[in-house]
């Protein structure tokens, strides 16, 4: 599986900054041990240190090219100079050494790494520099300083550049570079997401468009035909299609291409219900109490052609003719994941015998196979007047069930 961009560019990163810092390190180290033999006169201990570790480090290089592990690598360089640094500073003045500083650039670079490396490093070179500090104590003092007199302030000048040019010549100037080259893919990933938002939002624009269209050619078609029942297929059709296209157009029109804000969904469909069976002039009242819930598109869809239904059927034979009537919409979220909404209407009701397995009605077979491409439960409510139901579901994800 291809690493994601970010990912990529963090390991070739961090692997350039572990071999320059490698090389630096082995060839300063080197140049160092010389200069301490032939011009700071240091012969004991000291140059030996810087030659060992130049060595080890330049083979260390060479092995990474064949096993190609940086983790190995760099623990590998990283404890290499935590010792050197300790073998230095303990004999070239202890705590007063000017090479102490080395300490904190090994906890740096653990940082650079990761940062489980840099607290273990951060942690450890505490415990030493305590423990360096304690050896100046007359019960625990085993070094002595082999810098000469005369070569201190020389020593104290190469390693304070040293440790100067370590953290802003490499670590800094990679660190600069990484971070130019993480803000880039940054750029280019907020762009792609960008895009692909826009051509989302344009899916949703199109489908809302082709739906409308569905249901203006059901309007025409309807306007063909003078039976009354043929009629009402039509028009209960293009309600179906509408309550989809719904869905889109609030998703088009909203920042948040994932969810869209369900009761604003129910009370523009059901006013659009009311006032496409009913006429503008009616006797409907409306009771939605939901609160602030978001809802994904494959929830969103088939829980809305079932409250389509359900107001569709009450309009139709709930509430007859021009008669005072009430329909009431609930949705509350419960603990978990578990929905629970309450519709229905006060109207007439029908009949406890009827039910979607005897009954004709493709609106009530529609309701309760709905509430199954919810993965829910739908029960009827018998303590109210009218017809109202139950329904119990929880959130689908992005997949395709069949409401046949």
């Amino acid at each position: 599986m291809q690493k994601p961009i970010k990912d990529q560019y963090q390991f070739h990163d961090k692997a350039a900054i572990a071999q320059q810092v490698n090389i630096f390190s082995a060839l300063s180290a080197l140049a160092f041990g010389i200069i301490c033999i032939y011009i700071l006169r240091i012969n004991e201990i000291l140059p030996y240190i810087f030659l060992g570790f130049g060595v080890l480090v330049l083979m260390n290089i060479l092995a990474y090219k064949s096993h190609g592990n940086l983790t190995l690598t760099y623990n590998f360089t990283s404890i290499l100079g935590l010792i050197s640094a300790i073998g230095i500073t303990l004999y070239s003045g202890g705590i007063n050494s000017p090479f102490i500083f080395i300490l904190a650039l090994i906890v740096f670079a653990g940082y650079v790494t990761t940062r489980g490396y840099g607290r273990v490093y951060l942690i450890l070179n505490i415990a030493i520099i305590g423990l360096i500090y304690m050896q100046h104590l007359p019960r625990f003092n085993f070094s002595y300083n082999v810098v000469p007199e005369e070569s201190k302030n020389l020593f104290s000048l190469l390693s304070i550049l040293f440790s100067v040019y370590l953290l802003g010549g490499v670590f800094g100037k990679n660190l600069q570079r990484t971070q130019y080259k993480l803000y880039k893919s940054k750029l280019e990933i907020e762009k792609r997401i960008a895009e692909k938002e826009m051509l989302l939002k344009e899916i949703h624009h199109r489908v809302k468009n082709n739906l409308q269209t569905v249901s203006s050619l059901l309007s025409l078609q309807s306007r063909a035909t003078d039976d009354t029942t043929v009629k009402n297929l039509f028009k209960s059709s293009q309600n179906r299609v509408i309550s989809m296209a719904m869905v889109h157009e609030m998703l088009y029109m909203r920042d948040d291409l994932s969810k869209i804000e369900y009761k604003s969904y129910v009370q523009e469909l059901s006013e659009y219900l009311v006032r496409s069976v009913k006429g503008t002039q009616n006797n409907i009242k409306l009771t939605i109490d939901i609160p602030d819930i978001k809802l994904g598109i494959d929830t969103a869809i088939p829980l809305g052609l079932l409250i389509n239904e359900t107001i569709t059927n009450a309009l139709k034979y709930g509430i007859k003719d021009d008669s005072d009537g009430e329909i009431h919409i609930a949705l509350k979220k419960e603990a978990g994941t578990d929905y629970v909404l309450n519709i229905g209407d006060n109207g007439v009701g029908f009949s406890d015998t009827v039910n979607h397995k005897n009954t004709k009605s493709l609106g009530l077979k529609l309701i309760y196979n709905l509430a199954r491409q919810l993965q829910g439960s739908i029960i009827r409510d018998g303590s109210q007047k009218g017809t109202n139901y139950i329904v119990r579901f929880q959130e689908i994800g992005q997949s395709f069930h069949s409401i046949a």
